[in-house]
């Protein structure tokens, strides 16, 4: 569902239904939503392919993280080169706000974190 397709139907401006859907919350039987977690934002593809889902972006850029050694952690430009070769066509202040919305840190405090568990763990 778009924030466009609900503003068309009951003939009001998109950023009206923005606004009267921020800070409004559903409870459901899988839990409490913000309303805008209902409207989907999507992400253009690369090269005309199918867009994604911004739900579904953020599920890849937690999952690229969870896999980073580390050795290789990766910055948020690394993460955009690694989701355009999947297709997903998204700039690094897009990653870098979806990934602090998620409660993951930068790469240099992961990089740290990481290092300082693997101490920890030799020791």
């Amino acid at each position: 569902l778009h924030l466009k397709t609900v503003a068309e139907a009951i003939k009001m401006h998109e950023s009206t239904v923005s606004r009267v859907t921020s800070n409004k919350y559903m409870l459901t039987p899988r839990g409490l939503f913000e309303l805008k977690y209902f409207f989907t934002v999507s992400i253009s593809a690369v090269a005309g392919g199918d867009s994604h889902s911004a739900e579904a972006v953020r599920h890849k850029i937690r999952a690229l993280i969870l896999q980073e050694s580390p050795e290789a952690v990766l910055s948020d430009d690394d993460i955009v080169d690694m989701l355009k070769k999947g297709g997903v066509d998204l700039a690094r202040r897009t990653v870098a706000k979806y990934r602090e919305a998620m409660n993951i840190a930068s790469s240099v405090q992961r990089r740290r974190e990481k290092r300082a568990l693997a101490k920890v763990a030799g020791s």
